[in-house]
């Protein structure tokens, strides 16, 4: 069982910020921002890849709810998904980082960003 079903069972415990039947949003335990939220379907589901349209569609609303809740969906915040190995995901369970409380920078994701296609 992965690091966040356990979370969603009540194994491990959490800072929770937001949740419903479906979905959990819980303060990240190494932030790279003022507000770092981790929002994750309580369903396992590996990576964006493989997530239904439904789930997606209610993630969206729950996603917006906690952008609200925290007091930046007015004035901004970022929301990523990391994909895969390349894509740098390191825990094989759906999740979205909720970036804000401040002015985000954003560097280069690549050593070689700076070429062109």
């Amino acid at each position: 069982m992965c690091i966040f079903c356990k979370i969603v069972n009540g194994e491990i415990p959490n800072n929770t910020v937001h949740e419903n039947d479906n979905f959990l949003a819980f303060h990240d335990l190494h932030p790279k921002a003022p507000i770092h939220i981790l929002i994750i379907p309580k369903i396992h589901v590996d990576c964006f890849q493989d997530v239904s349209p439904e789930t997606m569609s209610g993630l969206t609303t729950f996603a917006q709810e906690v952008a609200t809740k925290v007091g930046v969906d007015q004035t901004g915040y970022r929301l990523i998904t990391n994909n895969g190995d390349d894509g740098g995901q390191e825990v094989y369970h759906l999740h979205f980082h909720l970036l804000g409380g401040g002015k985000l920078k954003w560097g280069h994701l690549h050593e070689d960003a700076h070429m062109s296609i």
